[in-house]
């Protein structure tokens, strides 16, 4: 089986839970090659179309998933190949992306949401699947915090709170975890930019908490990662994250009021100091969202769509 990959590579960067299903689905025998998208906007989008179609012509592919409604648009501008389309939250949430997202769906063989929540935002929706990215849980593992704060450099008796993404992302609303986080004494924060995948597994197994205000998500992927980890978590309530966290000791909730969040930080603080851990890595695999299971879902949909 051959599948064409469609996505964007902004800046010279492939979104890594793109790249990582990429190798899950390779491990299960599947030839899969990309086709990136480098130029911004729904025009240089459209651009792409002539490259597409020699990409396609070379490599000849049997299906292309395109990742985030603006590849599924541009992959369907073509009718040669089935297409299948991932929504990663960004796609849907945002209205003035979503309409093309919505042309997209209905061009789309078949359409994958992230979430259940993406899913239920969209009217119009035929022959869809809700997979959420798998997790690497070889790569994202539980190491002792006292030992993963010796290899960063942390102090052991501070109190650290990994913000589960940049500053810069006004998405993520960093400043209501500045806000939040300001309410609590002897605290720091750390936001998870401009660190390797290496340092972000060690980061999540010395942190006291992971923390997300965002005003949307789709499924995020660290929040999958912090609970391989086993880290404590905080969360507004956004994508499918009290989906993924619920029953879980040690992962809360939070509404978007600094007061709220403040005081569930402070319960995952003292969740984490009394030296628990979560069980989000058990779940992870009970529930399985671990990259190998995810695999062969994504694998099943391939063989249907070539199928039919």
């Amino acid at each position: 089986m051959k599948v064409l990959i469609v996505c964007s590579k902004t800046n010279g960067k492939i979104a890594p839970f793109i790249t990582e299903q990429v190798e899950s689905l390779r491990a299960t025998g599947i030839e899969l090659d990309y086709f990136f998208i480098e130029q911004k906007g729904i025009k240089g989008y459209l651009h792409s179309l002539s490259l597409l179609k020699q990409a396609i012509r070379t490599f000849e592919p049997e299906v292309i998933h395109a990742h985030y409604g603006l590849s599924g648009l541009l992959a369907n501008l073509q009718r040669h190949v089935p297409v299948v389309t991932t929504y990663h939250g960004s796609d849907i949430n945002e209205q003035n992306v979503k309409r093309y997202s919505n042309i997209a769906i209905r061009l789309s063989h078949y359409n994958i949401f992230v979430s259940q929540r993406l899913a239920d935002s969209v009217r119009h929706k035929k022959r869809f699947s809700v997979i959420p990215c798998g997790v690497d849980t070889s790569f994202f593992h539980p190491i002792e915090k006292q030992v993963a704060r010796q290899t960063l450099g942390w102090k052991q008796e501070d109190t650290y709170i990994v913000f589960t993404g940049s500053p810069e992302d006004k998405v993520k609303n960093y400043d209501l975890a500045q806000q939040a986080v300001s309410l609590l004494p002897n605290t720091r924060i750390i936001p998870l930019v401009g660190f390797t995948r290496n340092e972000i597994n060690l980061l999540l197994n010395a942190a006291d908490v992971a923390l997300m205000t965002s005003f949307t998500e789709g499924s995020p992927q660290v929040i999958k990662e912090a609970m391989a980890c086993n880290c404590p978590i905080v969360s507004t309530n956004v994508g499918d994250v009290a989906s993924l966290t619920a029953n879980l000791a040690g992962c809360y909730i939070a509404s978007d009021e600094s007061a709220d969040i403040a005081q569930k930080i402070q319960a995952a603080i003292d969740f984490s100091h009394s030296g628990k851990r979560t069980e989000g890595r058990k779940k992870i695999k009970q529930t399985g969202i671990d990259s190998n299971t995810i695999a062969l879902r994504i694998k099943a949909i391939y063989q249907l769509t070539i199928s039919q």
